[in-house]
């Protein structure tokens, strides 16, 4: 089992990729609050697979049922639990992986901590599966925040050298969301959806795979939201993030950037806007000391190339003790940064409403 915490909900996501469900099951959530269960289907489409050229081509409807937790689609008290049935799964394609570890996979680090009882087929309880749950959790999380007037999307930065246009640090919009969810490759520069399409069914006809970087945004968040050291609002949101499969790194405001400028260059000068204090930059990302500064939280996640790929690639044979190569068959995405647009959204959603939660304002 793998398990999200925070203080006030907890959410538990269980299951392999190739085992008869998955699912995920939250405890904390306020009873009383209405969930749109065809809100929370649709937020499912944009994460699930098979749907175009530049996924997996595994055919997954993705339809969560719920065991418990609602009550003619309103929260009881009781924690809720919902699953998802695997109804196309091939486990044979990943009988080898238990004795020919796949390079910069978690096949040998895993086979040395479960000594080789481990699920491997379709990575088990490490798979990109795994985020389906987590993105009902998270779609939840993102309906209550609306009831707050709280917002968040994202959209894809880059993929491999090709960049889509950042969010506007300080005036990034609702309306700019709005566009982001309508479209089926989520970027801002329709010119560049192209190219990276161009660029993943290369890699993919090469037998190769693509990374990127997802960035991320929220607006309508109060400030005085988080709390200091160890329990920050980045470090709540970039643990979530990091249970994303794939994430290699993760930036707020001006992030790495920050560090090759004079202390100058990256404050952020405060001025009021009528009453409410705003900043004139915001470099900072909408979070100072872990705390929510009222301006827009935007934050960015590296994703690594998918690490299954068809070229052969050199790795050893664990039961002969000796170097081999290996040629992975199956069914895997050429560049997941597509689908991981919903995840980065329902891992910040848990951790910024698990954080709205703590306070009372």
């Amino acid at each position: 089992m793998t398990s999200v915490c925070g203080k006030n909900i907890i959410v538990s996501i269980f299951g392999q990729s190739h085992s008869a469900a998955i699912g995920v099951t939250i405890d904390g959530l306020p009873a009383g609050k209405k969930i749109n269960i065809d809100q929370l289907k649709a937020f499912l489409q944009r994460r699930a697979p098979g749907q175009n050229a530049y996924s997996t081509p595994r055919q997954e409807a993705d339809i969560p049922e719920f065991i418990s937790g609602l009550v003619d689609g309103v929260t009881c008290g009781a924690p809720l639990t919902a699953i998802i049935r695997n109804t196309d799964v091939r486990s044979g394609d990943y009988s080898q992986f238990s004795d020919v570890p796949r390079p910069s996979h978690v096949d040998y680090a895993a086979q040395q901590k479960f000594g080789g009882v481990q699920d491997m087929a379709g990575g088990g309880h490490y798979s990109g599966r795994l985020t389906a749950p987590l993105c009902i959790a998270g779609s939840i999380c993102l309906q209550l925040l609306q009831q707050r007037g709280i917002e968040i999307a994202a959209h894809i930065a880059s993929i491999g050298n090709i960049k889509d246009k950042a969010f506007n640090l300080v005036n990034v919009s609702l309306a700019e969301f709005e566009l982001l969810k309508a479209k089926s490759l989520a970027v801002i520069d329709d010119q560049k959806a192209a190219q990276m399409i161009e660029l993943i069914l290369a890699a993919k006809s090469e037998g190769d795979s693509v990374g990127g970087v997802v960035e991320c945004a929220a607006l309508g968040i109060p400030a005085g939201i988080g709390e200091p050291l160890f329990d920050g609002l980045e470090n709540s949101i970039a643990a979530i993030v990091f249970g994303i499969p794939a994430v290699k790194g993760i930036e707020f405001g001006n992030g790495f950037a920050a560090a090759t400028l004079k202390g100058s260059e990256n404050n952020d000068s405060f001025y009021f806007d009528n009453t409410q204090v705003k900043t004139i930059t915001n470099n900072h990302g909408g979070i100072l000391g872990g705390i929510s500064s009222g301006m827009p939280l935007i934050f960015r996640t590296a994703f690594k190339p998918t690490p299954s790929i068809a070229k052969v690639q050199q790795s050893v044979s664990l039961s002969q003790k000796e170097n081999t190569t290996l040629e992975i068959k199956g069914r895997h995405d050429p560049c997941i940064v597509p689908r991981a647009v919903a995840c980065v959204e329902a891992a910040a959603a848990i951790a910024i409403y698990d954080a709205l939660l703590d306070t009372q304002i």
